[in-house]
């Protein structure tokens, strides 16, 4: 009897913790995310006071923009709807004008050792995000 008692103990302890880990996690202001993100490449590429305030409103309307087209995706998501040819097309072209915009107002920002690092930066967690989107799809069609 205690042994079974110890048992559904264990059980629900278990299942409770992994339904919290399962939980949606808070996410932070834009404010927030924009001031640890300046903070974060000022460590990085030695940014000057005046460059960090030039910086920080670009990577704000970013951190926003991401904010909203993730939004669209959810609400899309759960209307199951899936976005046209054209609608994809537009998407990803203005993401890579938006992306040439940035690159060229960074590049006017930071000196040419700086925006050297920035490249190899960006380059590093493209090459990240790249790999954890292949193991993510990885993981996906292997439990078909």
């Amino acid at each position: 009897m205690k042994k079974i008692i110890g048992f559904l103990v264990f059980v629900i302890s278990i299942s409770t913790s992994v339904n919290a880990q399962k939980e949606k996690k808070e996410r932070m202001t834009v404010e927030q995310q924009t001031e640890l993100a300046v903070k974060k490449m000022a460590l990085k590429l030695d940014l000057t006071d005046s460059q960090q305030r030039r910086v920080k409103p670009l990577l704000a309307e970013q951190i926003n923009e991401k904010k909203e087209l993730r939004s669209k995706r959810k609400a899309m998501k759960e209307s199951g709807k899936k976005p046209s040819a054209d609608e994809r097309y537009a998407v990803a072209n203005s993401r890579l004008n938006k992306l040439i915009a940035f690159k060229t107002e960074m590049k006017s920002i930071l000196n040419e050792k700086q925006y050297e690092r920035f490249e190899k930066m960006t380059a590093k967690k493209m090459h990240k995000r790249k790999k954890k989107a292949k193991k993510k799809m990885h993981k996906r069609s292997n439990r078909h």
